[in-house]
């Protein structure tokens, strides 16, 4: 994983649409910029630690939203063959023990669970595990929360693939509205259970290895920075690196 990480020209051209203009500022070059970016993010160092043969100083990003603009980007450009399937499920990563959570003005993303302090990704997958829509939450919402706050974005869909934890009416209903077929096995305490299609719910393995392949960078699986915009827009560029431009 120490091996330097510079992007192809082909991967440039799928992300340079969605750059900020430079607003007569002369522009440095950006694909060293971002390839130390992603070397940082992928290897869990510190940004003063980022090889010398990428541009120092690095900031993580401004708090502009330009990588979620290029993840949204090229999720559109994506889903113009789309699958019939998405998949929704959370997990958790712990802060660095020395980012905790302070009081203040920016939103810090991060709560207190069982297993300490916490933030959670809620995500959305398609049918090839790619992620679609991604929140960023306390560690202590819940499931339920989640979804509801992810629901008016919800991309068009045949079917939508679930663990337990999503087992609720409102949450079926509210799907079966958007012509969503929720495939959401029930909890073991429903007096009455519902069916589900069995074979199509083996595919929701698919967003646990999305889950998986972005906590393979370290700055990912264990959260370093304090700010949630900052947090987040490393998770971006991890999704953006691993599913979008490699295709």
């Amino acid at each position: 994983m120490s091996d330097l990480i510079w992007l192809s020209d082909a991967q440039m051209r799928r992300i340079e649409p969605y750059f900020p203009l430079s607003h007569g500022v002369a522009r440095v070059d950006d694909r060293r910029v971002i390839s130390g970016i992603i070397f940082v993010i992928r290897n869990g160092l510190r940004w003063r630690d980022a090889a010398q043969d990428h541009l120092q100083p690095l900031h993580p990003l401004e708090p502009d939203g330009c990588l979620r603009q290029d993840l949204r980007g090229l999720v559109g450009r994506g889903r113009q063959a789309r699958d019939d399937h998405d998949r929704r499920d959370p997990s958790q990563s712990p802060p660095h023990r020395r980012k905790l959570a302070k009081k203040g003005d920016v939103p810090r993303r991060i709560g207190r669970t069982k297993g300490g302090l916490n933030s959670k990704l809620h995500a959305v997958c398609d049918g090839q595990g790619r992620p679609l829509l991604m929140l960023l939450s306390e560690g202590q919402m819940s499931d339920y929360k989640g979804a509801d706050l992810m629901l008016p974005t919800l991309p068009k869909a045949k079917h939508m693939l679930g663990d337990k934890g999503y087992d609720a009416n409102w949450l079926r209903d509210a799907l079966i509205e958007r012509g969503i077929t929720p495939c959401i096995p029930s909890k073991t305490n429903r007096k009455v259970q519902i069916d589900y299609d069995k074979t199509l719910y083996k595919q929701r393995h698919k967003i646990e290895n999305m889950f998986g392949k972005l906590k393979d960078w370290r700055r990912i699986h264990t959260r370093y920075d304090r700010c949630a915009h900052t947090c987040f827009s490393a998770i971006c560029i991890a999704a953006i690196v691993i599913f979008w431009i490699n295709q």
